[in-house]
Formats: C-alpha cells, sequence, structure tokens
C-alpha cells in the first residue's frame, strides 16, 4: 500500500533541512544554499506518504483503501485557524513544541498547507510541507511538531 497513489506526490509534499534561525515558525526557515531532501528519504526514516484528491473524500476508494490495509478506524476533521480553533495562540504553540506519540500520526490534508517537523538519524530537523492532497503518516515514537505555514490554515482528516 505504501508504494500506491504516488503519481504528482511532489506537488503537495516536499521537504528540506531547516536552518537554525528563531524566525517565525511559520516560515520556511531554508538552509542557505537550499537542502531539499527526496521523498525517499523520508520514507527510510518511517514516514509514509500519498498523493490523494481531497475534494470528494468520503467517497475517494484509494482513502478506503488505505484506511482498510492500515486498520484505521476513526477519523475526525480538524480546521486549524485562528477564526475555527478555540484558544488558537495556545494550541498552536504546543503543536509546535517537539512530541512524541506511542502511536502513528496520520495527517490528511483536505484544504490548506502546513508544516511537520521531524528529526533525522542525525538529530537534525527536517521541515516536511504538506499541502492540499497530501496525506503523510508519522510512525509512533519519532520526535517531530507541527505548525501551519504563513497562510494560517490547514484542515486535516486525522486518522487512528
Amino acid at each position: 500500500m505504501e508504494t500506491e497513489f504516488q503519481d504528482g506526490k511532489a506537488e503537495v509534499i516536499e521537504a528540506w533541512y531547516m536552518d537554525d534561525s528563531q524566525e517565525d515558525q511559520r516560515l520556511p526557515h531554508h538552509r542557505e544554499p537550499k537542502e531539499f531532501i527526496p521523498l525517499e528519504k523520508l520514507s527510510e526514516l518511517g514516514i509514509v506518504s500519498w498523493r490523494l484528491y481531497p475534494d470528494n473524500w468520503e467517497n475517494d476508494e484509494n482513502l478506503n483503501k488505505i484506511r482498510e490495509a492500515r486498520n484505521y478506524s476513526y477519523m475526525d476533521i480538524c480546521d486549524v485557524c485562528p477564526e475555527k480553533l478555540p484558544k488558537y495562540e495556545t494550541k498552536i504553540k504546543n503543536f509546535f513544541e517537539e512530541h512524541l506519540h506511542t502511536d502513528e500520526e496520520i495527517r490528511y490534508c483536505l484544504e490548506g498547507s502546513g508544516y511537520f517537523d521531524v528529526r533525522d538519524q542525525n538529530d537534525q530537523w527536517i521541515r516536511v510541507a504538506v499541502k492540499k492532497g497530501g496525506m503523510i503518516v508519522l510512525p509512533a515514537g519519532m520526535y517531530h511538531r507541527f505548525t501551519l505555514d504563513s497562510n494560517n490554515y490547514i484542515k486535516v482528516l486525522p486518522e487512528s
């Protein structure tokens, strides 16, 4: 299942090594020169990703195939933006605190965009930009954090 639904994935998921700047977390934080990472490297870190078509996600057979193959049984919709998320400022700061989960973290971007930052095997931060149509799964036990980009909006479908 991990190798299916890859066409166009680079249009909705992109990754690069981050700089050490303390500027606004919503900025891209590219190193100079920029160090993009092939999506295959994310796979080596245990991150699984797909390109899906979210405009009709409720009836998407590809999403259903992924859910069935990976035994996902729960989903919810989460709008992350100042207008729709109660206690937005507090929550966005909490999302950006480095943490890990004992289960996979599954996010399917239905609208908008954002960044998932993960650590590689050398403890360097990799920024993974996810746009509408990108679905990523971070493995259990992977240190990560999340932030919006400068568009200040993402609508995601968390799964479990």
